[in-house]
């Protein structure tokens, strides 16, 4: 894996708990909004849009360079609308990444042929 794969995946990998984070908040205020007077909407709302633009497009990166499947591409997308699926997001995106350093030790040392 080149230096940008890997980059494009940790930036991705850094966005997908804050937006999953701050979608669990929206539903929260969302609640509260109609079951108080706390209304705390729009200032969270602002925030989720801007960290899930941020998901998309990284994400979208991520696709480019790492050349998911259709499928693969699909899942990290649908995990971003789910209210906690950014977490699950993450862990699979570490996952991922750190499968990528072993193979590319690997084949450095000549291990195999990965």
């Amino acid at each position: 894996m080149d230096l940008k794969t890997a980059t494009a995946i940790r930036r991705l990998r850094l966005v997908s708990a804050p937006e999953a984070i701050s979608f669990l908040l929206l539903l929260v205020c969302s609640v509260l909004k109609r079951t108080t007077e706390f209304n705390a909407v729009p200032v969270m709302g602002a925030v989720h849009g801007a960290l899930f633009v941020l998901y998309v497009i990284f994400w979208a990166d991520a696709w480019n360079r790492t050349k998911w499947s259709l499928k693969t591409a699909g899942v990290y997308f649908v995990l971003s609308v789910l209210p906690a699926g950014g977490f699950f997001a993450e862990r699979m995106l570490r996952r991922e990444a750190e499968d990528a350093v072993i193979a590319t030790r690997a084949r450095k040392e000549g291990v195999v042929g990965a």
